[in-house]
């Protein structure tokens, strides 16, 4: 079973969980049953998905109580003013039927638009009302860091960003631990692009493997919170079964040795200007 990482403010967080980005609001509430069958406790939604009233269907037909599941969202980019953002909150509740989340997260910073600390500030107010559990952020660089916590005193619990072997944001690692921030590694897969690549193939083969098996076994080791999403319901039980073979020091570093600076395959957040 994955191992529960401790966050900043106390709390804790399962290390794999499963993603719901572009999954169809039609079959998400199938696709997260089939999750949470598999073994799956953290699900990972956002109110821009537009699937939150399926993930919240799949958590009370789930037959596991709702202290064993960690729910997470995210606020959308159009909403970052306090009022906008207070309203899209309660709609999140509303569709996910819950009356206190795990986790909610500033989706993307936006910082063309200039209002993501106050999107924070709104987020630390409905922490400490109890409505949310822990909070944090995605997308989010160093210097958007620095500024809501030198503006709040309040640090996230967890960064969620693009992560994987071909884009492992080893330069932002340094200051994520100095201030005790997870890093949550969303497209942890490439996108899918990985899944054909040679050099995951050969150490697939190697410990009889599934390619996605050894990206996401990778993930955990190197200490990252993981999310991957699938739509079938024998890959989303393959994902999760990651528990029972270890990668070598040589896997490891075969690994790091991907890394490339161009390996983005999403938006960059200093310049994502996109709202939803």
């Amino acid at each position: 079973m994955p191992e529960q990482l401790k966050l900043n403010d106390g709390s804790t967080i399962p290390q794999i969980g499963l993603g719901v980005w572009q999954v169809d609001p039609d079959i998400t509430a199938k696709v997260v049953r089939w999750g949470i069958g598999a073994g799956y406790r953290l699900i990972d939604t956002a109110e821009g998905y537009r699937n939150e009233e399926g993930v919240g269907e799949a958590i009370r037909a789930a037959g596991v109580p709702r202290s064993e599941l960690f729910i997470t969202s995210k606020l959308r980019n159009g909403a970052h003013q306090r009022d906008a953002a207070l309203r899209a909150f309660d709609d999140t509740m509303q569709k996910l039927g819950v009356d206190q989340i795990d986790l909610f997260l500033i989706h993307w910073p936006v910082p063309s638009q200039d209002k993501y600390v106050e999107a924070w500030k709104t987020l630390v107010e409905l922490q400490k009302a109890g409505r949310i559990k822990s909070v944090g952020v995605s997308n989010f660089n160093q210097d958007h860091l620095e500024r809501i916590i030198g503006e709040t005193g309040v640090t996230p619990v967890v960064n969620q960003i693009e992560l994987h072997p071909r884009f492992q944001q080893r330069d932002k690692r340094e200051f994520h631990a100095k201030h005790d921030i997870h890093i949550e590694s969303w497209s942890p897969l490439g996108s899918g692009r990985l899944l054909a690549d040679p050099t995951l193939e050969k150490l697939a083969k190697k410990h009889g493997r599934s390619v996605a098996q050894v990206i996401i076994r990778w993930h955990l080791q190197e200490g990252l919170v993981v999310i991957p999403k699938s739509v079938n319901q024998d890959r989303i039980a393959g994902n999760f079964d990651v528990f029972g073979f270890e990668l070598d020091a040589g896997d490891m570093q075969t690994i790091r040795g991907m890394d490339v600076r161009d390996g983005r395959t999403g938006p960059d957040p200093a310049t994502a200007a996109f709202l939803f």
